[in-house]
This record gives C-alpha cells, sequence and structure tokens, in this order.
C-alpha cells in the first residue's frame, strides 16, 4: 500500500512529525479507514527514501495518540478513532493551512482586506468549478 505522504526536507516541522500529521490527516478525512492495514516500517522507509528509526518514531507516536495500533506478526493497522476526534483533527489542519496562508500573504503585504477578497473570489471560483 503506498500511503500518499509528501515530505519537505527543507521544512523546520521533523519529518517524522510529518509523516505522523499526514497519517492523521488520512485517517481524519476517511482515506484510511478503522481496519486498514499500513506499510511495514521497512517498506514505507524504503518509500519515503528515510531512515526506518524516523518511521518508527512516527508509528510509535501514533500508536501512543490511539491512531494505529500493531499486531505483532501481522503488521500495523489503522485503530479506530473516535469520530469526534476525527471532526477536531480535520478542523485543526485547515486551520493549521489557512493560518500559515494568511502568514504567506502578510510576508508579501497584503492587508486583511485584501486577503478576504483574495478568499472570497477563491471560494466563488471553486464553486464554479
Amino acid at each position: 500500500m503506498n500511503l500518499p505522504i509528501r515530505l519537505s526536507k527543507s521544512s523546520r516541522e521533523p519529518i517524522y512529525h510529518q509523516i505522523e500529521n499526514q497519517i492523521k490527516a488520512l485517517i481524519a478525512s476517511g482515506q484510511l479507514a478503522t481496519g486498514d492495514p499500513l506499510p511495514s516500517i521497512r517498506l514505507l522507509a524504503k518509500e519515503l527514501e528515510i531512515s526506518s528509526i524516523t518511521i518508527r518514531r512516527a508509528y510509535q507516536n501514533l500508536e501512543y495518540s490511539g491512531f494505529i495500533q500493531t499486531s505483532q506478526g501481522k503488521g500495523t493497522f489503522v485503530a479506530e478513532v473516535d469520530p469526534a476526534m476525527k471532526t477536531s483533527m480535520a478542523s485543526q489542519a485547515v486551520e493549521d493551512a489557512i493560518l500559515k496562508a494568511i502568514s504567506t500573504a502578510r510576508q508579501h503585504e497584503y492587508s486583511d482586506e485584501g486577503i478576504i477578497r483574495m478568499v472570497e473570489t477563491l471560494l466563488q471560483k471553486e464553486d464554479n468549478q
């Protein structure tokens, strides 16, 4: 199974954290459902061309947080996650993306009104597709 994970090696965010957040987002969005198998640590490390230690850390954190579960000899699977937690995660992901966009716009000296106009324009554009 190939996970649609994109890593940014230039980001200040640690690689293991990028992996955790993207797997959480896949679970929150329903792209990964309860019981779905995840790639082995070794396989995912090979696919992403990073150390298996990095994947192990991400998987351990996800398991500790209750998002995945490992069954000895069987593999790693998506755990049952409370729907309210999924909603909260999705909301947080969208909020983080919007905050990042606002920060980028302000770096380019957009006013609050300019940012709002741009968002409204993009929403209309999206609705017309």
